[in-house]
């Protein structure tokens, strides 16, 4: 029998999962600590997105294994007439599942959530250095519309 993979909210037990997808890149394995158990920053900043309820960490899970995530982060503003909007980072698709409509099922998920919470706009940043996610986001629909700018602290 073939698994299906499932969509839905991260739990504490996935943490290693997570950080596991978000260091098998070349930007992440400069920036990312695989190491289990996790280190206490993973923790303490996973806790606060779980206990935020404009915050939401998804993931996809095929079986036990973590084979794609996302961060969803709903936002309230005054432009656009006090508009909500939703704010996707950090997703990644494990390697061996690219190109199998999986990350487009993760987008739909996220696209779904953001109607149901009133958003009327999605968005995301993404590194200059990665074409292949920049073709798929063309794919989904998304324009890049705006430049971003990052100041590290």
């Amino acid at each position: 029998m073939q698994s299906h993979p499932g969509i839905r909210d991260a739990t504490r037990a996935d943490l290693p999962g997570i950080i596991a997808l978000l260091a098998d890149d070349d930007l992440g394995r400069g920036r990312e600590n695989p190491s289990v158990p996790p280190d206490a920053r993973y923790i303490a900043a996973f806790d606060a997105v779980l206990s935020d309820p404009n915050q939401c960490q998804i993931v996809v899970a095929d079986g036990s294994r973590i084979i794609g995530t996302m961060q969803l982060t709903f936002i309230p503003g005054l432009s656009r007439l006090g508009a909500w909007r939703a704010q996707i980072e950090a997703v990644r698709i494990a390697r061996d599942h690219r190109g199998t409509g999986l990350g487009a099922r993760l987008f739909d998920f996220a696209m779904g959530r953001a109607r149901e919470r009133g958003c009327t706009l999605i968005q995301l940043t993404t590194d200059k250095s990665r074409p292949d996610a920049h073709r798929f986001y063309d794919r989904l629909g998304f324009e890049a519309s705006h430049i971003g700018y990052k100041l590290a602290l």
